[in-house]
């Protein structure tokens, strides 16, 4: 079948699209998340972490509680009687209605996250167009190389973001999601570009449909999750140092089936303090891992039966199928370990995160580096 070139190259304009708008996308959230280290710890916070401290175990859900809006205002006067007639008035003015009055303004790093949060569902918009153009362009499955494989990867990893920005409204997720993923998106459109060529004897199978489109779906969502894992090792630190901060600047009483009232210190505010509570991250971590893990499963498994059609064998420890199966014991075992109750917590996000060092290690060095019979890069 022929190239249809035109649409090579809006498939390739389409991702560099994609790319400007995550890194714009980078940039705000980014901003955004550095702005709020001014904002003050509240009560709330402080009594959480205070009590998590007391009960040496468990996740707390940190809450952040504006003002109470339950019922009026009591500081000012009433405003549904502000035109009634009152001792003298000299000039009742009947009919007249307040005007509305305007709250204060939403801080520029706020409105710079809520743009970049638009940039980035723009930015996946164009993303999607260049992978359909492309496997239109060369009539086949997109995925055929590094690059297009690259590409897929990035865009589950953006299709589990989104959906988790969608479930929990946290916009710091998006930025550290994107770090990995504008890393592997500048490399795939640098070092790993192709022009769109037919397959490669090796790859002209229907195993390429299945094999390739599961496994890119799964580490895709499996990089959420690893950053995810990141992230709760991040906080989970934060309130530790928190609690044990040498300079108290206030503090505040809590109390609770874990004991009588205690005071609960609050330390000096840092970054780490805006992101989501450590409830949050586990449940992100933990529901994008279960989703993701059947399928990577599955993939490994296709990917088995493929290489008994091709090389005769099941199994033969090439370097990406070792590492494959390596990162797919880190998984298992983290499933297994936020499971059982003794493992919850930091010790079960350190083996996601090291499930996810070892699927960016065979993205990165395997894919690039070293040589096996999964070379179809043109780099090794």
């Amino acid at each position: 079948m022929s190239i249809n070139q035109h649409l090579a190259d809006l498939s390739y304009q389409g991702f560099q699209a994609a790319l400007a708008g995550y890194i714009t996308a980078l940039v705000c959230l980014g901003v955004e998340f550095a702005a709020r280290r001014q904002l003050s710890p509240t009560a709330a916070e402080a009594a959480s972490i205070g009590l998590r401290a007391a009960r040496r175990g468990g996740t707390a859900v940190l809450d952040r509680q504006g003002p109470d809006r339950s019922g009026p205002d009591r500081s000012g006067p009433d405003r549904a009687g502000s035109d009634r007639l009152r001792p003298g008035d000299s000039s009742p003015q009947i009919g007249r209605i307040a005007p509305p009055t305007r709250g204060p303004r939403e801080p520029l790093s706020t409105r710079l996250g809520r743009a970049g949060l638009v940039v980035l569902i723009v930015g996946f918009v164009a993303h999607l167009f260049s992978i359909v153009s492309r496997g239109l362009a060369a009539g086949r499955a997109p995925w055929g190389n590094m690059y297009e494989f690259s590409s897929m990867i990035c865009a589950a990893a953006m299709v589990g973001c989104l959906v988790v920005l969608r479930r929990t409204r946290t916009r710091s997720i998006g930025f550290f999601v994107l770090i990995p993923v504008v890393t592997l998106m500048f490399v795939a459109g640098t070092v790993l570009y192709t022009r769109v060529e037919p397959l490669v004897p090796a790859l002209k199978s229907y195993w390429l449909l299945i094999h390739v489109l599961a496994i890119s779906l799964s580490t895709g969502v499996l990089m959420v999750s690893g950053v995810a894992s990141a992230m709760y090792l991040l906080r989970s630190r934060y309130e530790r140092n928190l609690v044990a901060a040498g300079p108290i600047e206030q503090s505040v009483t809590t109390a609770g089936d874990a004991g009588p009232e205690r005071s609960a210190p609050v330390g000096h505010r840092s970054r780490l303090g805006d992101l989501p509570s450590l409830a949050t991250l586990d449940r992100i971590a933990y529901r994008t891992a279960i989703v993701a893990f059947p399928v990577y499963t599955f993939a490994v498994i296709a990917g088995a039966m493929w290489a008994e059609a091709a090389w005769g064998r099941y199994w033969n420890w090439d370097p990406k199928e070792t590492c494959a199966f390596i990162s797919w014991v880190f998984y298992a075992a983290y499933l297994h370990a936020r499971a059982t109750a003794g493992w919850r917590g930091s010790r079960a996000a350190w083996i996601s995160v090291l499930g996810f060092v070892s699927v960016v290690f065979n993205l990165f060095v395997v894919n690039m580096v070293i040589s096996g019979l999964h070379s179809y890069a043109g780099l090794n």
